[in-house]
């Protein structure tokens, strides 16, 4: 499946509840934590990898212990919002490594950031000569987030 949405069952929505909170779960205990047996399990697991609804599995990673506990929420505005300058802007952001989300907004700005760096000297330093430098940006306001009250991904498909 490339596109749309995914039809799931009660049995997939467990599947992919029990991986979003142990994506290293064997498959002979996600068929027990579910309630099915290993084949039709891991069937299912294969047809989720398959349709594109599992897209990775990763380490989740602690910023704050790898020293990257400055986070900056930046708002982009673009001079142009054709099509070609857009496509330009997303391929250039996201060769950024320090730009964890980027997501193009409707309101009175063109992209919102979620910028997180060592510090605001590491943050200055990205967005004067790497985020101010990509494609079409015309202007930059950044807010500075003081805690992550919450920070997860999606865990609960049901």
């Amino acid at each position: 499946m490339q596109t749309g949405q995914a039809e799931l069952d009660a049995f997939d929505r467990r599947i992919l509840d029990e991986l979003s909170r142990d994506g290293r779960v064997s498959v002979t205990d996600l068929a027990r934590r579910i309630g099915l047996s290993k084949s039709p399990t891991q069937a299912r697991l294969r047809r989720l990898e398959a349709d594109g609804v599992i897209t990775g599995y990763r380490a989740m990673l602690d910023p704050i212990r790898l020293g990257l506990d400055h986070v900056a929420f930046v708002e982009v505005k673009l001079s142009d919002t054709r099509e070609a300058a857009l496509s330009a802007f997303n391929a250039a952001v996201a060769r950024v490594p320090e730009v964890e989300q980027a997501h193009m907004i409707a309101s009175h700005f063109d992209y919102l950031l979620k910028v997180r760096t060592s510090d605001m000297a590491a943050y200055r330093r990205v967005l004067g000569e790497v985020i101010s430098a990509l494609p079409h940006v015309a202007s930059t306001s950044t807010y500075v987030a003081m805690q992550a009250v919450k920070e997860t991904g999606i865990s609960d498909v049901t």
